[in-house]
């Protein structure tokens, strides 16, 4: 594959999709095709598998079952849009990928590591992501900062010991391969997280020329 991908993570109201559009309008001035995308979905499949995830219901979801679905949706999302792009010399910038079903499912749920690594070998092959921006902020603001958009999906209805989890766990993923991840504090103003943004542009610009 000759393009690069590029995943951004964190928990919720780390503003991971607004900084996902500014650094695409970065790359996008620089002549590069750049394709944005989102986990779970991507694909019209896979976003109805979304909406299964996300929707609250009164049947409650089995820890599997949610894992299983995960990867599902992340299938139909690689053969559709992540490899055709890579293939094509495209820079994606994914909205969540894998590292969020090891925070989410992994540290949130308890599900085994080793069973997450399983399933993503399965069905990624040896893709990885070339390098994963984690916004990272307490979870307290994230909640406060989820709650004010409105109706909390089923993630977000999770109590502060489930997202503490996902946080530990994004964070020890970075610490155990610091080259493949940036830890960009989100709880800070916005203009400063895209300064942030800003100064890894030539590091991103470099790998893709690589």
């Amino acid at each position: 594959m000759t393009g690069l991908f590029i995943t951004l993570e964190g928990p919720e109201g780390a503003g991971k999709s607004t900084n996902r559009e500014y650094l695409a309008e970065r790359l996008r001035a620089r002549g590069l095709d750049v394709v944005l995308t989102r986990e779970p979905g991507g694909t019209p499949l896979a976003e109805r598998i979304r909406e299964l995830l996300l929707t609250p219901a009164d049947e409650p979801m089995a820890d599997d079952t949610e894992l299983l679905l995960v990867f599902a949706a992340r299938a139909q999302h690689l053969a559709q849009v992540i490899r055709p792009a890579l293939q094509r010399g495209a820079v994606v910038l994914c909205d969540r990928f894998t590292d969020a079903t090891y925070a989410y499912q992994g540290g949130g749920r308890g599900l085994s590591v080793e069973r997450i690594a399983q399933l993503e070998n399965f069905v990624q092959g040896d893709l990885r992501p070339d390098l994963t921006l984690i916004f990272d902020l307490p979870v307290e603001i994230g909640l406060s900062r989820a709650a004010a958009r409105g109706r909390l999906d089923r993630f977000e209805q999770e109590g502060l010991r489930f997202f503490e989890a996902v946080r530990q766990a994004y964070l020890a993923r970075a610490h155990a391969s610091p080259a493949r991840y940036r830890v960009i504090d989100a709880a800070q103003p916005l203009i400063q997280v895209q300064q942030a943004i800003d100064l890894l542009v030539p590091e991103l610009l470099g790998r893709f020329d690589g």
